[in-house]
């Protein structure tokens, strides 16, 4: 082991944890923590800030996941426990960012970059299974934990046909994902318990001229 192998967690924990959400909205004179649902992701910055400031955010929190993973390829190539362990710290600072006092998002966004920089394909499967489900019943939170379950799913069938690399198809990245996915479903189990009782926000279709 060497000094990379603790730098490059602890500089992806700290990258993780910028809250692009927060600053998006302090940009805009609101606190999003304090309107909408409260999270600093990105659908309460659309629903609350606009649409092209939610796809900013999207935008900003996937690629914080991609980056570290791939600063821990260029520095520890070979080493996929050193990326793993990049990524598991990227998403921990979005979920827990210690310049919010450790409130943050739920770390969908940021999870699927990390995702993708790992095994690109079954990341794909997963966004696909999202934008389906969102767009049949326009709820954001239903389509996440959909996908957040699909992930590993399809990681599993990859990793058995042998597709997708060394580093995608291994038990430790299979692992990581399952793990992620109980921890994207866990963080949206207030979601889970507003779906059962009806009770959760859809983005409905605005009609034309309702648009901001």
């Amino acid at each position: 082991m060497n000094a990379w192998h603790f730098a490059v967690p602890v500089a992806a924990y700290f990258i993780g944890a910028i809250p692009f959400g927060f600053l998006i909205g302090k940009l805009h004179g609101i606190d999003i923590r304090k309107v909408g649902s409260g999270n600093i992701g990105a659908t309460n910055v659309t629903r609350s800030v606009g649409k092209a400031a939610g796809k900013l955010c999207f935008f900003l929190d996937f690629l914080k996941g991609i980056l570290p993973v791939y600063l821990a390829g260029l520095l520890c190539p070979g080493e996929p426990v050193v990326a793993l362990a990049a990524g598991a710290a990227t998403i921990a600072g979005h979920m827990f960012p210690v310049y919010l006092e450790f409130k943050g998002g739920k770390g969908v966004s940021t999870a699927a970059g990390v995702a993708l920089a790992l095994a690109p394909y079954p990341l794909l499967i997963a966004f696909v299974s999202w934008v389906i489900v969102f767009l049949v019943w326009r709820y954001v939170s239903l389509a996440s934990i959909v996908a957040a379950v699909v992930l590993p799913c399809t990681a599993i069938l990859f990793a058995v046909g042998g597709i997708g690399g060394a580093t995608a198809t291994s038990g430790i990245t299979i692992g990581f994902f399952l793990l992620i996915s109980l921890l994207a479903i866990y963080r949206h189990r207030s979601n889970i318990t507003r779906l059962l009782n009806g009770t959760e926000s859809r983005f409905e279709k605005k009609k034309h001229g309702d648009a901001k």
